[in-house]
């Protein structure tokens, strides 16, 4: 992953002399660290949607869930789940002190409905920027290292690209002051192709803004898909994370409609290191489906060591 383009990114912030820096914010990799394991699992708190928007369990108490039930010490946030509390010292201090005292790694915030970053409107797109700020502050204060954002907009996709430049850019320099990475998820709309998306992060050009590819979100709209793998492979490039999403299993306990060997071929294939999140979405028993896929992800890794 540490190609010319990402060397250039290196020299251009002046991290090569402040390598001690470079391990939170690139690849493990990158540095020849990490080597013995593929990659680490963590569990994206989308994956017990359905259990947080029935009251059933609490933000605050997801990391302790997350260790306790399912083994995982690694969590993704949605900031949905913050209940705007997301500028509160007295919550974000109990949060952190509830993931510190457990030995919880806080990993990423998934944020969304702060605005399009990818808005034609110059002064829409500048709201939307400085209404993502407070997510990387609470992101630093967490000790996460990254904040997913979206690159949406209205027009033509070479309009929308240049729009979500200009706003991720502008986002990232903020991330930049606080050593906070800006990585964008194919959502669905221009963002699902992964082209677009991996040449928009390629114009940002900053070692602080990736890509998050997830391996179910290739929607392009009017009922057409974009091909996930292909989608993947231009994606893992810039990739900051991986998003292991799962809907349903089969008797053998694989995925039913994505090819997770094949995914983590293509994967391993970029020389990709860092952490798999656990993104289940579908039917049924939220627990089972964590469960199933966090099996599947350890038979895979253990294809690679």
């Amino acid at each position: 992953m540490m190609t010319k383009d990402r060397r250039s990114f290196i020299k251009d912030l002046g991290l090569l002399s402040g390598a001690v820096g470079l391990g939170s914010l690139l690849p493990l990799d990158a540095f020849g660290a990490g080597k013995k394991e593929f990659f680490s699992i963590s569990l994206a708190e989308w994956s017990l949607h359905n259990t947080l928007f029935a009251k059933k369990l609490d933000n605050l108490d997801f990391p302790l869930k997350a260790k306790k039930d399912f083994g995982i010490d690694i969590v993704e946030y949605v900031s949905v789940f913050f209940d705007k509390k997301e500028k509160d010292p007295a919550y974000l201090k109990e949060l952190k002190s509830r993931t510190d005292g457990e030995g919880i790694q806080n990993h990423l915030i998934m944020v969304d409905n702060e605005g399009n970053l990818g808005d034609a409107d110059p002064a829409a797109r500048l709201k939307a920027v400085e209404n993502h700020y407070k997510w990387v502050d609470a992101a630093k204060y967490l000790g996460c290292k990254t904040i997913r954002v979206n690159a949406a907009g209205k027009g033509t996709a070479e309009q929308v690209k240049d729009a979500a430049v200009d706003g991720l850019g502008k986002l990232t320099e903020y991330g930049k002051k606080h050593r906070i990475n800006v990585i964008v998820e194919n959502h669905g709309g221009y963002s699902s192709n992964g082209a677009w998306l991996a040449d928009v992060i390629k114009q940002v050009n900053s070692p602080f803004c990736g890509t998050l590819p997830d391996f179910g979100n290739f929607a392009l709209g009017g009922g057409k898909e974009y091909d996930k793998y292909l989608g993947v492979e231009e994606m893992m490039p810039y990739a900051k994370g991986v998003s292991a999403k799962s809907m349903k299993f089969n008797e053998n306990g694989e995925e039913s409609d994505i090819d997770y060997e094949r995914m983590f071929k293509i994967i391993n294939a970029a020389k990709w290191r860092g952490i798999v999140g656990i993104e289940f979405s579908g039917p049924g028993s939220e627990d089972e489906g964590i469960r199933k896929t966090k099996q599947l992800l350890e038979k895979i890794r253990k294809n690679y060591k």
